[in-house]
């Protein structure tokens, strides 16, 4: 017979029990993997799990840690940080309780990185002491000042026709081999010339690692690389790292931002970072759209491009101008993360394939290239002798196509399609050489206003380089004022007069 069992006193024990339960402990929330495969984890149990949270997955030969990127309702799919050898389905899963963060402060200047903090360069360990949230929301309207402020490139061609503003968002587009890069360096290069105090940030994602060395043995001969952020990943690296590389970066760039300082991003380049997202989409199940690519990849770029800014005066006018770049394939701008890209910046430079193997570098088309915010990020001297040149060159590069087709040509349009020739010859520029803005100024002053109209188009720049330097021989005063900027140059001002002087009397010893 069964002894009874009395309620009252089973009752009264489970009472006793609970009151004297120990809740010191601390409750967590734990998963376990279901499977693992091409760096991706599934991870069930996780319920509370964020986005972009940091995941501990507890293996056999250590800690493994991943970020949650699709949140479901019954399993995540997660995001490992690294290789996937050594996690297995089984393995314990535990929130870390914070979002993915990088190091962030001026203890990163002069360092090569990946994109988790962890040192590429040989050099210690960087021990910063503030972190930064690798996804971030986007100032708001309110906290943002439009754009007057410019940001000089050094390269005669952008400053004169497509200037670039701080805090603006402009894309370098065109096929690969043709430049891109060169101008990003190159105005990098120009920020320690002119010393304007700005904070490079170069992301490369996905570069091959002798490229990346390459490019810090130039800023370091340069005297560049102390006021540079190197974020690199290579070919080889995960998925996962590319895909953060750009948000990382722009997590750096945006602690001197912050701070009212000026820093620069550049993004070398976005076509690779869709890349790698279309992959880790493809291996988390999400249905692919056009060209395979996921139907948010337009917000990818968004968000990122989006924290670019320049801020108002009231959150201490810092900003953080964006250079993203883009590789075409046959100069087609028409596809798709071209197209995406090209909305959600404020301007493209377009590098045309066909005018670098005729010589012409920077290969930048006239007709193609754009600045949404044009002459508002220009200075005073700059502005006022290039109004005309974008009009002016791109009519060149019509009528010389058109010109091939017969020889009868009128006097006026022979004389375009000449000024079009020394045009073109002024604005070629090796690389590594940025100019000044006096220098910028008085080239185009002296070629619009016709003083070199005599050279032949072949000795144009041996007529610039001397010009050159006999204004900064004979005149250094006057050229250091032009060179802030802040007059118009005009023929009938004195610096305009001084120039045509000398333009003149250096054109008569190259007069054809």
């Amino acid at each position: 017979m069964m002894a009874d069992i009395a309620v009252t006193e089973l009752s009264k024990g489970l009472r006793d029990a609970i009151a004297n339960l120990d809740t010191s402990g601390k409750l967590e929330s734990v998963g376990v993997v279901t499977r693992v495969g091409d760096g991706v984890a599934w991870i069930h149990g996780l319920s509370s799990a964020g986005y972009s949270e940091v995941l501990e997955i507890e293996t056999k030969t250590g800690m493994v840690e991943a970020f949650a990127l699709n949140l479901m309702e019954d399993e995540i799919g997660a995001v490992l940080l690294g290789s996937d050898q050594g996690v297995a389905a089984g393995d314990k899963v535990k929130l870390k309780g914070e979002v993915l963060s990088v190091p962030v402060g001026p203890e990163l200047l002069g360092r090569v990185v990946n994109p988790l903090g962890e040192v590429l360069d040989g050099g210690p360990a960087i021990t910063a002491k503030q972190r930064g949230a690798v996804e971030r929301e986007a100032v708001g309207v309110m906290g943002r000042k439009h754009v007057h402020e410019p940001l000089m490139t050094g390269i005669m061609a952008i400053d004169a026709m497509f200037p670039i503003g701080r805090g603006q968002r402009e894309l370098i587009i065109g096929d690969r081999q043709t430049g891109k890069t060169a101008i990003a360096i190159d105005t990098m290069i120009n920020q320690a010339r002119q010393k304007t105090g700005v904070v490079n940030v170069y992301v490369a994602i996905g570069q091959k690692l002798s490229k990346v060395a390459r490019l810090v043995e130039t800023l370091k001969r340069e005297g560049v690389m102390d006021q540079t952020i190197i974020v690199a990943t290579g070919p080889s690296d995960p998925a996962s790292l590319l895909y953060l590389a750009p948000y990382a970066g722009t997590a750096m760039g945006e602690y001197f931002r912050d701070n009212g300082e000026h820093a620069l991003m550049i993004y070398d380049d976005l076509t690779k970072h869709a890349v790698a997202y279309r992959q880790m989409s493809l291996l988390l199940r999400r249905p692919p759209g056009r060209e395979a690519f996921p139907g948010d990849v337009f917000y990818l770029h968004s968000r990122l491009l989006e924290r670019s800014s320049k801020l108002s005066d009231d959150l201490g006018a810092g900003s953080l101008t964006a250079l993203p770049i883009i590789e075409t394939q046959a100069g087609d701008i028409s596809a798709y993360i071209p197209t995406n890209v090209i909305s959600i910046t404020d301007g493209q430079i377009f590098m045309e394939t066909d005018l670098f193997y005729q010589g012409i570098r920077p290969a930048i088309s006239a007709g193609l290239s754009v600045s949404r915010v044009g002459g508002d990020a220009q200075t005073k001297t700059v502005k006022s002798v290039s109004g005309n040149l974008k009009l002016g060159l791109s009519q060149f590069r019509e009528l010389a196509s058109f010109a091939q087709f017969g020889s009868d040509l009128d006097e006026a349009t022979k004389a375009q399609i000449e000024r079009g020739q020394r045009l073109t010859e002024l604005l070629k520029q090796p690389q590594y050489q940025p100019m000044s803005v006096w220098e910028q100024a008085s080239s185009v002053f002296t070629v619009s206003e016709g003083l070199f109209d005599k050279v032949p188009a072949s000795k144009i720049k041996e007529a610039q380089r001397a010009m050159l330097t006999r204004l900064w021989t004979d005149h250094k005063k006057d050229m250091q004022e032009l060179n802030k900027g802040l007059e118009k140059l005009e023929v009938e001002s004195d610096a305009g007069k001084l120039i045509t002087k000398v333009a003149k009397s250096v054109a008569k010893g190259f007069e054809g």
